[in-house]
């Protein structure tokens, strides 16, 4: 039996009187609305809280803080510079922390901008301090609920708008696309609604789609479950860095279900540079969503970030392996990712490996398999060692370098 979460300072045996927060993300906002809406009717002691963002390119921000039956604050908050993070350093966090503090007991619903993913909330809570105090000293986030529009989130998925296309970029360097916020949204939630759907087989689809995305999410059919859950866990990662931190990176059922499959591809062998280069569009355009982390035999000191949605792609160092770091550099990784290390460890391989999960629609898992082992480095590539695979033509060459590297 595990011990009762307590804030910071406290012991187990201590009640812990921080509100819970609910974070609902989402992103079409009405349906996000709505469960807010839902939430606060079930308990009229829930204050709701909501950011207008529709003007933010100005630096103005529409601050709402409600409850079933009244309005406690309607505020326009003056940014100095309109951008999502400023937004949540400048007045989200604030926020709850003065909710905590005059509204003691009163547990809160966070409905987050539509294009804020709640990973970059939750690592906000985590490092910011209000009037010298950390935020999850004054507030418990509770769980994140991703809320799914039965109607929209399919076409979100596949779409390969920016979010500049749809005048909702959160800065003037935000390269994200749409698909990529639905994605992440669902994958960094620890618990899924699908709201809208009237249970035929699209709906039914929908369920096994978001499922492949999020399997460790708990997944609820109403908001009757979305209270004190505790379900929040601040040590996720991103998803493309759960394998390296031993986490699940997805479900392997290649057989579909209603149309979806799902892969995982896993190897200890080097992808061969060239090879998966060519690979790139055909893995982009045939499945939905892809995450995880790989090695190229080219690089073989860094471990590479993989994310695909909408047909894009997206790659990028996340930092060394542990085997080509010295002893004395081991200690600045996580201590899961090195107990992760020293689990799947190889004499040869060291921690190196791949981890790649892909989840779609109507596309044939088992030829997506065979295409990539074909990228993987032969028994005679392998045996010429790392200093000729370094020598290798590169099409990733200068894309994928660790930016904490220090020139030499």
């Amino acid at each position: 039996m595990t011990s009762p979460i307590t804030a910071p300072g406290t012991t187990a045996t201590q009640a812990d009187t921080r509100p819970g927060v609910t974070v609902l993300t989402g992103f079409r906002p009405e349906p996000t609305a709505a469960v807010a809406t839902a939430l606060a009717a079930a308990d009229p002691t829930m204050l709701v809280v909501s950011h207008d963002v529709s003007r933010l390119e100005s630096g103005i921000v529409r601050r709402l803080v409600t409850t079933a039956t009244d309005t406690i604050e309607d505020a326009t908050v003056h940014l100095d510079h309109g951008c999502l993070a400023c937004t949540v350093r400048d007045d989200v966090l604030p926020t709850l922390a003065r909710l905590a503090d005059n509204h003691p007991g009163r547990d809160i619903a966070l409905v987050i901008p539509s294009t804020l993913e709640p990973s970059a909330l939750a690592a906000a809570c985590a490092y910011c301090h209000i009037d010298g105090r950390p935020v999850t000293e004054l507030v418990r986030l509770d769980s994140v609920v991703a809320v799914i529009d039965a109607a929209t989130f399919l076409d979100d998925l596949r779409s390969d708008d920016d979010l500049s296309h749809r005048g909702l970029a959160a800065a003037d360097n935000d390269l994200r696309t749409v698909a990529d916020v639905a994605a992440r949204q669902v994958e960094y939630a620890d618990t899924v609604l699908i709201t809208g759907g009237d249970g035929d087989f699209e709906t039914t689809r929908l369920s096994v789609l978001t499922r492949r995305l999020a399997p460790w999410a708990v997944h609820v059919a109403d908001t009757a479950n979305l209270r004190d859950t505790r379900r929040f866990d601040a040590d996720t990662p991103e998803v493309f860095a759960r394998g390296l931190e031993g986490y699940p990176i997805g479900v392997h059922d290649p057989s579909p279900d209603c149309g979806v499959s799902s892969l995982v591809f896993a190897s200890r062998r080097p992808f061969h540079p060239g090879r998966l280069h060519a690979l790139l569009g055909t893995i982009a355009d045939h499945t939905l969503r892809g995450r995880g982390h790989l090695w190229l035999a080219s690089q073989p000191d860094h471990a590479v970030a993989w994310e695909s949605a909408g047909g894009g792609l997206s790659m990028g160092s996340l930092g060394h392996w542990l085997a080509s770091l010295p002893d004395e550099d081991r200690d600045d990784v996580s201590p899961r990712r090195r107990l992760t290390a020293d689990l799947e460890w190889d004499p040869y391989y060291g921690d190196r490996g791949i981890k790649l999960d892909f989840v779609g629609l109507d596309f044939d898992a088992v030829d997506l398999q065979r295409a990539l082992t074909t990228c993987l480095l032969t028994d005679a590539e392998l045996s010429t060692g790392e200093e000729t695979w370094r020598t290798w033509h590169d099409p990733f060459a200068g894309c994928l370098d660790d930016p904490t590297d220090e020139p030499s």
